[in-house]
């Protein structure tokens, strides 16, 4: 066995190591790396050859969470793995975003990269290194890759930078972002902060790079022992130069024209493919048939991709006519969905989110039961992407992992604005539907659920906007846009999204299709975004100032109290008898979460005296008798010698036959009481020892009718 090692030092005396050689040989490449306890296997295997017809990167990257890596098993009823979390495919996403620009462009053979978490820390965040796993297993392989990259995360944690934190130093930090680079360029950058400038993002992208620049020597190095330095042969294209040139001179003008006519997405599309349609006719049916698919790639890649790219750096003009600066026209409305707790229409251009917010319970919460991580979500966004919003026909089938990405995106945007937990008892789910997309949709669901919680009377900390911004370059030339349409994030050379509020940036994504991007373009991009969604959170607060004063009349009420953690089993009762019983009686919904030492009680019920008498019964419950306190109490029994009075659910006290009146009474048949009175009684006593209540009326009575009592006694 020849098992060949790299070790990488990171700050504070941690090592990352990678070894190869061991496990998974029947791959194309496989890694094992190891940090602490933590052990991540990455493999690879690529198709010798190429689907016919394919004309694109056929990558597929998966991760995989080992719930045994941590001496756990799973849940439901099969206890084993089943499809991807949603934490997964995000991982798996941050991977594959990294590592499909550096393939080949003429390279389409298919690819699968896997990456399983197979030991576990319970403090190591394992996401930030898959990416490294991953490309490690690319380099000791002999697929085609203009790597190495690696993938890192930085957070600012009380002013200092630090890189790959653990998940007790993270809950801390004010930026959480993962970086992946190459040595010499950005790739990729996602993550959230909270209301952080754009000097400070920058700063934590130039300390990450530095340290995915050590990263991709040890790669380079382990590639070079390993004898990986020169990867397979291919051959995925059979090109055609004097078809291409034809394509090129017969077309282009053509298409440019097509580019400057500033009409409708849709109206482009059209226009574009009847030039291509015209070219056509110039061959006959056989000839067309064995031509075709090198005309569509000419025509994309060499007539339409570079019209447009050349009209903007030439001529400052975008397909829609607008300037590199300018944002599309924004039209707003809240309240548009008249039966849910919260909803607004967000319209940029031809992109438009419908989106919700509905307010629930405890019960409601997001449950979350994964190898690293089990608890609850009280805040989840969800994002849907219909094909209708594109004007395409056909079935939509469960949640795609784009979904799963964009509504990652604009929930960590608006996570740090919603408040929770006291400040907020509600559990919110907020849902948008893209109804129309023409470029930044997940832009679009940021705008659309600030405004949607607004109008559902969430009190957000500030309201927060979105922007796509792209990038056009060529050379010596380039141009930076704002609010970018679909094509141009599919023809141009970055798609970056960033989101904040009026004071700073909330969350990031941005991914790079071109070697090179400078720090100087990343700097205009960044200040352009910020102008432009400054200017967007301008146009939404026009239609929706601030959050409603109150919740609308149907949104069911809840309210929140603190009760000593001792009290939680007397609310709850033997086997849940006296919660349930409350909520029978009173129609409401109560749970009861244990947080530091202290019960948070949230009643939830449709209406307001539900929710006051359930409210009177809990605070009964928990409340502590105080000597000199009056209390209402009920008659439970009678004894020769008094009666023991319920002064509070579950606590009884004594009134001695002498403490009834100020005259003497012979027998407790003289008072009168009976049992399932009401009496109102002054606690005067609890014994130390036994904890026992001693009440009295007589300390209750006026002193007039004390005075007349002793008459008659006199008298008598």
């Amino acid at each position: 066995m020849n098992v060949t090692k790299k070790v990488i030092e990171l700050s504070g005396g941690r090592q990352i190591e990678i070894e190869t050689g061991k496990l998974a040989k029947q791959a194309d490449g496989s890694v094992v790396l190891k940090q602490g306890d933590t052990m991540l296997l990455a493999t690879v295997v690529a198709a010798k050859e190429a689907r016919e017809d394919c004309d694109f990167m056929p990558l597929q990257v998966e991760y995989k969470e080992k719930f045994s890596s941590l001496g756990r098993f799973p849940g439901g009823f099969m206890k084993r793995e089943g499809r991807a979390s949603d934490n997964e495919v995000l991982v798996a996403r941050l991977i594959d975003r990294a590592l499909r620009p550096l393939f080949p462009e003429d390279y389409h053979a298919e690819v699968f990269v896997t990456v399983n978490l197979i030991s576990a820390d319970k403090d190591i965040m394992p996401d930030a290194l898959a990416g490294l796993a991953a490309s490690a297993a690319l380099a000791v392989s002999d697929v085609p890759f203009n790597g190495p990259i690696s993938e890192v995360r930085v957070a600012r944690i009380d002013g200092e930078f630090v890189i790959n934190p653990t998940f007790t130093e993270i809950k801390n930090a004010d930026i959480d972002i993962m970086v992946a680079t190459t040595m010499d360029n950005i790739m990729m950058v996602e993550g959230e902060m909270k209301e952080v400038s754009e000097t400070d993002m920058l700063e934590a992208i130039k300390v990450a790079h530095e340290e995915i620049k050590k990263q991709c020597q040890a790669q380079i190095e382990l590639m070079e022992e390993v004898g990986k330095t020169v990867k397979r042969e291919y051959c995925h294209e059979a090109n055609d130069e004097e078809l291409r040139q034809l394509v090129i001179r017969e077309t282009y003008d053509k298409a440019y024209a097509v580019a400057k006519s500033m009409t409708s997405k849709h109206e482009r599309s059209e226009m574009f493919e009847a030039v291509k349609a015209e070219f056509c006719t110039r061959f006959s049916e056989e000839e067309l048939a064995e031509k075709l698919p090198l005309i569509k790639k000419y025509y994309h890649d060499d007539v339409m991709k570079k019209a447009m790219r050349n009209m903007i750096l030439d001529e400052g003009v975008r397909l829609d006519g607008r300037k590199t600066d300018q944002i599309r026209p924004i039209w707003c409305e809240v309240g548009y969905l008249p039966a849910t707790h919260g909803s607004a229409v967000f319209t940029r251009g031809e992109t438009q989110s419908l989106t919700t917010v509905t307010l629930g319970t405890k019960l409601d919460e997001k449950m979350i039961d994964e190898v690293l991580y089990k608890g609850s979500e009280q805040f989840v966004l969800h994002y849907n992407f219909p094909p209708f919003s594109t004007g395409e026909a056909r079935p939509q089938r469960g949640v795609s992992r784009r979904e799963i990405g964009h509504g990652n995106l604009a929930y960590r945007a608006l996570k740090n604005m919603v408040p929770i937990g006291e400040e907020n008892p509600y559990a919110v789910r907020v849902v948008s539907d893209i109804l129309e997309s023409n470029g930044s949709s997940s832009m679009a669901t940021v705008c659309a659920g600030t405004l949607a919680l607004m109008d559902a009377g969430v009190k957000i900390k500030k309201p927060v906007s979105g922007i796509a911004m792209g990038l056009i370059a060529d050379g010596d030339k380039w141009a930076v846009l704002s609010d970018i349409l679909g094509d141009e994030d599919h023809l141009g050379d970055m798609d970056f999204k960033v989101t904040g509020t009026k004071d700073g940036i909330t969350a990031t994504q941005m991914d790079i299709k071109v070697d090179g991007l400078s720090y100087e373009v990343l700097e205009k991009a960044l200040e352009q975004a910020k102008q432009g969604r400054l200017h967007i959170l301008g146009k939404m607060l026009e239609t929706m100032p601030e959050p409603r004063e109150d919740y609308k009349p149907f949104v069911p009420r809840i309210v929140q109290i603190t009760i000593p953690s001792d009290f939680i089993g007397a609310v709850i009762g033997p086997g849940g008898k006296v919660i349930q019983e409350i909520q029978k009686t009173t129609g409401t919904t109560i749970t009861i979460t244990e947080v530091d030492n202290k019960g948070i009680v949230d009643i939830f019920g449709d209406n307001k005296e539900a929710l006051d008498t359930a409210l009177a019964r809990i605070k009964g419950i928990v409340a502590v008798p105080e000597v000199g306190d009056t209390y209402n109490g009920k008659v439970k029994s009678i004894v020769t010698f008094g009666a023991f009075v319920e002064i509070l659910p579950g606590k009884n006290g004594l009134l001695h036959i002498s403490e009834i009146g100020n005259q003497r009474y012979a027998s407790m048949e003289d008072t009168g009481l009976k049992e399932g009175d009401s009496i109102e009684v002054k606690l005067i006593d609890i014994d130390s020892k036994t904890g026992k209540l001693k009440l009295s009326r007589k300390a209750l009575l006026p002193k007039e009718d004390k005075k007349k009592e002793v008459k008659d006694e006199k008298k008598n």
